[in-house]
């Protein structure tokens, strides 16, 4: 099981050194002051909050302490929602901010979905999900960028999923000692909504392909 688990991680690894060079080329060209506005402040507290979260979880024993770290995930989400209210109700939204937000937000899926997959049996099924679906995120999002193109912004679907995926695994974080088939039921639930993302996503850079080779064909025949 977590053979699987470093097997996965480390191929979508590799995914993520190559768009973090690309990430680092555009962040070259940033602002300084977009460095420092509150939206991207709570962005690095979310980043922070994730080796407090991976620590507390693996030194716990007892109930109170897998509970603290669940409070530690619940905190991060607070600050997810409080940095996409600011940015967009003060108008402080910025290119830095459209990289940072969603990098922290996979950091802290991924750290979740890994240190579970430590303590739950089938954890890792649902890990090879998550990374498949991010790594085909990545590789596509790289793919449309080279061509100009970007997925405006996450989808409704995306959004439930992402709620979805958080409840579950707070539930997961803080209650331990679930019976196991509670346990089963809430991944194979998490797991539905994940692929059905996945699907959707697909569809979306399907689309988007294909306006692109439209779009060629047009200027080849002017």
């Amino acid at each position: 099981m977590i053979f699987f688990a470093l097997c996965a991680c480390g191929l979508k690894f590799a995914v993520v050194m190559k768009g973090m060079v690309i990430y680092m080329k555009i962040l070259s060209k940033f602002n300084k002051k977009d460095l420092w506005t509150i939206p991207n402040i709570l962005c690095y507290v979310r980043l922070a909050l994730i080796p407090v979260f991976v620590t507390m979880y693996i030194r716990a024993e007892e109930p109170g302490e897998y509970l603290q770290a669940a409070l530690i995930v619940v905190a991060s989400g607070l600050t997810d929602f409080l940095d996409g209210f600011i940015a967009r109700n003060m108008n402080m939204v910025t290119e830095l901010g459209k990289l940072i937000d969603p990098l922290a937000d996979k950091l802290t899926q991924a750290s979740l979905i890994f240190v579970l997959v430590l303590k739950i049996r089938w954890m890792f099924l649902l890990l090879i999900l998550f990374v498949v679906m991010q790594l085909f995120m990545l590789i596509a999002g790289i793919a449309m960028l080279k061509k100009g193109k970007k997925l405006d912004g996450a989808k409704w679907f995306g959004k439930i999923s992402t709620t979805v995926f958080y409840v579950t695994m707070i539930f997961l974080v803080a209650m331990p000692r679930l019976n196991t088939r509670v346990t089963n039921l809430l991944m194979f639930i998490c797991g539905i909504f994940l692929f059905l993302s996945f699907v959707l996503y697909v569809r979306e850079y399907v689309y988007m392909y294909r306006e692109i080779s439209d779009e060629d064909g047009i200027s080849e025949v002017v």
